[in-house]
């Protein structure tokens, strides 16, 4: 009998005034009743509108279907077949505007819970899958990776499981990418990123750490020295943008790249870590993606008094997902809106004092169809902080490019790749996630990785 319930089962979560003082997980996850009665609301529609929604086309109705007659692992091998990351995918994806909006139950109420019973699905098969990992026969050719984020692992298990010795090189001392320097522990535990790194590693994929391709090698030596026979470039977009304001050099402004690589990945929240940060009174971050909620909500959690996000939209406009804004105003996070910040104040020693912001109101729509916002004159005032943190976007380090011959970008530092294949200007070489479209989301990146192995195997197979 199908649940004709209006709305999904809720998710399980901390205490607001309990979770935004430590890094524990917010989120708890369904309990198998919680996951069989949400199952039992998908429709299981003929022609699957919510896969559609999905950047690497997850049988969705199908693994629910599974889930309905309590065959977890069942469903678990129904997503492994699309995507790399289940565990990873069912706590950060943005299902609310890809295959929960396509959902026919959201026309009447809200859409099912599919990125929760992914997540169920994921955890319980980690819970209690025991078979090991099956590397595949050799086919005797190589590919680099340069990058092990999203699009990077992906990359890799798509060719490894074709047989492909594969080598991912990786900036930073840990395999993750965003998914460990940038969202927060409470966001995503990172043993379940290390737990998909694993995985690769025992189905034969080599990851070579610290290792910053541009200085350590270059693509060229990769290619013409190493024997690489294609290269996949998912270096990211770590680049970050600052406004160009006065004070913007004063002590106690951080991108917010730094502030969150310096918490999540150096764990600077714990007493001791080697990469300590300052324990700031008030904080405003600047922005109004999940990037923005991630660090005001991670600025609690130090200890500051005051948080606030100063975005220069409305509540309406906010980029960031619906469920992160809803999770900061819970554990206290101060939204102001419809202001910018104009200059940053500094005292005597160099240090933030304060941010002087002006009053935005939102005039006609620009080309990205928002609504755009114009200044208020005469309504300045000054936010009492002793720490701004910049979100306001990123772009891809120009290290690969200053450094590859024949590699073309566009304006903004991206590289320049065929949508459907990843391929670059350079044969042989692809590239995909957030090299290429400029900051995105971890599935846009993962779909691009995939997309990108199957174009690398036809390539090299074609030669």
């Amino acid at each position: 009998m199908p649940n004709m319930s209006l709305q999904k089962n809720p998710m399980p979560s901390q205490d607001p005034q309990v979770r935004n003082k430590n890094f524990q997980e917010v989120a708890l996850g369904y309990t198998e009743k919680m996951a069989l009665d949400e199952a039992e609301r998908c429709l299981n529609c003929k022609n699957m509108p919510c896969v559609k929604g999905c950047p690497v086309s997850i049988e969705i109705p199908h693994f629910i279907e599974k889930v309905k007659k309590g065959d977890f692992e069942g469903a678990y091998q129904v997503i492994a077949k699309s995507s790399s990351l289940p565990a990873v995918c069912g706590r950060v994806c943005p299902q609310e505007t890809q295959c929960e909006s396509k959902c026919v139950r959201g026309i009447k109420g809200e859409p099912v819970g599919i990125g929760r019973l992914e997540r169920f699905v994921a955890d319980w098969h980690n819970e209690h899958a025991q078979e090991d990992a099956v590397r595949p026969e050799p086919n005797g050719h190589k590919v680099a990776i340069v990058g092990a984020g999203p699009a990077g692992l992906t990359c890799a298990g798509e060719l490894a499981k074709k047989g492909y010795a594969v080598t991912i090189y990786e900036a930073l001392h840990l395999a993750g990418g965003v998914l460990v320097y940038g969202i927060p522990e409470f966001r995503l535990p990172k043993s379940i990123v290390q737990k998909e790194v694993d995985g690769l590693k025992a189905m034969g994929v080599d990851v070579e750490c610290n290792s910053v391709i541009g200085k350590v090698l270059t693509i060229d030596e990769l290619m013409d020295e190493m024997g690489f026979e294609a290269v996949f470039i998912g270096s990211g977009a770590g680049l970050p943008r600052f406004m160009g304001i006065p004070g913007e050099d004063l002590n106690g402004v951080y991108s917010a790249n730094e502030f969150l690589t310096r918490v999540n990945l150096m764990k600077a929240y714990r007493e001791g870590a080697d990469t300590p940060i300052k324990k700031n009174r008030k904080v405003a971050v600047v922005g109004g993606g999940n990037v923005a909620m991630d660090a005001a909500r991670c600025a609690l959690r130090l200890g500051a008094e005051e948080v606030y996000i100063v975005y220069r939209r409305g509540m309406e406009e906010l980029p960031a997902r619906k469920e992160e804004v809803e999770h900061a105003e819970e554990e206290g996070i101060i939204f102001k809106t419809l202001c910018n910040p104009v200059e940053v104040l500094g005292d005597e020693k160099g240090f933030v004092k304060g941010v002087k912001c002006i009053e935005m109101e939102l005039g006609e729509p620009d080309a990205s169809g928002r609504r755009r916002p114009i200044e208020k004159p005469g309504s300045e005032f000054v936010l009492d902080v002793d720490c701004m943190i910049m979100s306001i976007g990123t772009s891809p380090n120009p290290l690969i490019k200053s450094t590859t011959k024949g590699l073309d970008t566009n304006k903004h530092g991206c590289i320049v790749a065929d949508e459907t294949t990843g391929q670059t200007s350079r044969p042989g070489v692809f590239a995909g996630g957030d090299a290429v479209t400029g900051a995105a989301t971890v599935i846009l990146a993962m779909g691009a990785g995939k997309n990108a192995a199957k174009a690398i195997d036809e390539y090299i197979q074609n030669q």
